[in-house]
């Protein structure tokens, strides 16, 4: 099992939550998060004073999937998401030890 995370553009939360679907991964965990990688933030005008913003608004998106899964997934999310402009994000893959599902005991692939 492995345990994905994908940092993307807020706007693009339903196109990638509709890919996942399609190739039947359905549960995910959703957070609002701010950060920045390569592009370091940008300036803004606001009442004619210019400011830094250093963090940019992302979705952290969490899903739990069967090794079968994973390739699927990656290409989903990144056709999904991408937008070809800088800041489109990040996908991260990591090993799962287990997966327990509480309200029936289920354990492993069963749980997910």
């Amino acid at each position: 099992m492995k345990m994905m995370t994908a940092i993307i553009k807020p706007f693009k939360l339903d196109d990638v939550r509709d890919a996942l679907h399609q190739i039947g991964i359905t549960g995910m965990t959703v957070e609002e998060v701010k950060g920045y990688g390569r592009q370091k933030g940008h300036t803004e005008l606001y009442r004619g004073a210019e400011y830094v913003v250093e963090f940019q608004p992302k979705i952290k998106l969490q899903v739990a999937l069967a090794d079968s899964q994973v390739d699927a997934a990656i290409e989903a999310i990144s056709k999904a998401a991408n937008t070809g402009k800088i800041g489109d994000g990040k996908i991260f893959v990591a090993p799962l030890e287990q997966a327990i599902r509480i309200r029936t005991g289920e354990t492993g692939e069963e749980a997910l």
